[in-house]
């Protein structure tokens, strides 16, 4: 997305604490807890030490080094103290974005528009640097233009948007722009055919919504993909997102939503299956150029 252009929608503002530098606390912990752990293992200090030091346990020091839990400031100080970092200006940075990370997420200001249980993914998705997700019903909330994301979350009838409504559909849109970031992160997406066929919000938000596809798609960092009707069914029977991360301690997560709730899945075996069914879609989908094809085809049409 010689006379005035229109402002790129998905172009980070710099007013609304969504700008690409602004990745949020799941992120902030990630990058903190990495640079103690390679501080601790150079100081040749096991975590059941470092632990002991702030009063804490070997269990702690594993939750901080794994981005899982917020920080406190004596404890980071600590630390820094014991795993023999004495620059003032290196203490003063880390210190900085472990306090940051204690701060909530721009998104977490949206009150009831960001259920609690959601509010966990979006840090989770700021913070990947792989998203890999399969959709069976509805075009993945990263690909989604306005209207169709407006029209989904008011069940049709947009006309009728609350206040909160609007918020929750504000929020879908901010969350876009981390694919826009310098360090964006690879959106894989895998659709189902039906997908393409579903007129959300009428057949004129359904032929918008295929534009984007299209547009989207050309992006360096963005792989669709879309499986054939006559091999629908058979690699997945649920919609699930994984998340990989940049920090080899951060486990994968798989990712379940639900009407009222969601399921974080991080044990490697569960991890592993989703992966392989995921494998198993992207060889039965169309590459990702007859995907591009048959998006044209179909807005043609």
């Amino acid at each position: 997305m010689a006379t005035e252009q229109a402002p790129d929608p998905q172009a980070p503002d710099p007013h609304d604490g969504t700008g690409a530098d602004d990745v949020g606390p799941t992120a902030r912990r990630i990058i903190v807890g990495a640079q103690l752990k390679r501080l601790r293992e150079q100081a040749d200090i096991t975590r059941t030490a470092a632990g002991y030091h702030i009063r804490g346990s070997e269990s702690k020091i594993s939750r901080m080094e794994s981005g899982k839990v917020g920080f406190k400031p004596r404890d980071i100080e600590d630390l820094l103290t014991l795993y023999g970092e004495h620059d003032e200006e290196r203490r003063g940075h880390l210190l900085g974005i472990a306090m940051r990370s204690n701060e909530p997420g721009w998104w977490q200001r949206s009150g009831d528009a960001v259920p609690e249980w959601f509010s966990e993914y979006v840090g989770l998705e700021s913070a990947a640097v792989r998203i890999q997700t399969y959709e069976l019903l509805f075009v993945p909330g990263l690909l989604q233009t306005e209207d169709y994301a407006r029209a989904i979350v008011t069940r049709g009838h947009p006309e009728g948007a609350d206040a909160v409504t609007q918020e929750r559909v504000r929020v879908r849109m901010a969350r876009q722009r981390l694919l826009a970031r310098p360090d964006a992160p690879h959106l894989w997406a895998v659709l189902d055919e039906s997908v393409l066929h579903r007129p959300i919000g009428g057949h004129q938000v359904l032929a918008g919504q295929l534009d984007h596809l299209v547009e989207m798609s050309r992006r360096p960092n963005v792989t669709l993909q879309v499986v054939p009707n006559a091999l629908s069914g058979y690699g997945g029977e649920a919609t699930f997102t994984l998340l990989r991360f940049a920090e080899p301690d951060v486990p994968d997560i798989t990712y379940i939503e639900g009407l009222t709730g969601a399921l974080y899945l991080d044990r490697r075996a569960e991890v592993e299956e989703y992966a392989r069914v995921m494998d198993e879609l992207t060889i039965d989908a169309y590459s990702p150029e007859e995907t591009r094809a048959l998006l044209t085809k179909l807005r043609a049409g």
